[in-house]
């Protein structure tokens, strides 16, 4: 029997700050829920309010950051859920241990690189980083002092300057119900 949407699945979605992750899984997580799939948003701001409250920026908090996160969403995706991860996730290994996490517990794992220009994302500045890193108040920001690895072979792209977040959310949750099918 075809299944319309898996029984678990992560979504993860990286980029750098003010690409619009959250805002995409947002969207996501409603769009999901029209298919009929359980879904739920992990954001990084959110979770670094309480799950990882203790971790700082700086390559190794934002390796365990990735870490913790990657082994949440497993859990949740193995109990049935969409994760929806909006992670900025700046480095190629801890998205690739974070994959390896999902291939372990045996859920199916989307990378999702949302593709912004440094540019827009500094016009957007939602929290404000750019403008205090380019002030000299805050290092270590990806993208201006410290790396972003973008995705090599994520399976989906989303040009934020290109596409609505509403359109993204209906592309990937497309891309979740291609790979229910896959596996069914």
């Amino acid at each position: 029997m075809s299944r319309s949407v898996p029984d678990g699945a992560t979504v993860w979605l990286t980029g750098l700050s003010g690409a619009g992750k959250t805002t995409i899984g947002d969207a996501l997580v409603p769009a999901l829920a029209a298919t009929g799939a359980r879904a739920v948003l992990l954001d990084g701001d959110r979770l670094r309010r309480g799950l990882s409250r203790d971790l700082g920026f700086s390559p190794a908090d934002r390796a365990e950051q990735a870490r913790r996160t990657a082994q949440l969403a497993a859990l949740l995706a193995g109990d049935g859920l969409v994760a929806v991860v909006a992670l900025v996730s700046p480095l190629r290994a801890d998205r690739a241990a974070a994959r390896t996490a999902h291939v372990a517990a045996g859920v199916p794992f989307l990378e999702v690189w949302v593709r912004t220009s440094l540019r827009e994302c500094e016009r957007r500045d939602p929290k404000g980083l750019y403008a205090r890193a380019r002030a000299g108040e805050l290092t270590g920001l990806t993208g201006v002092d410290a790396p972003y690895e973008p995705p090599c072979a994520a399976e989906l792209v989303v040009a934020t300057e290109e596409e609505s977040a509403a359109r993204a959310a209906a592309r990937i949750a497309q891309a979740v119900r291609s790979a229910a099918s896959s596996l069914a």
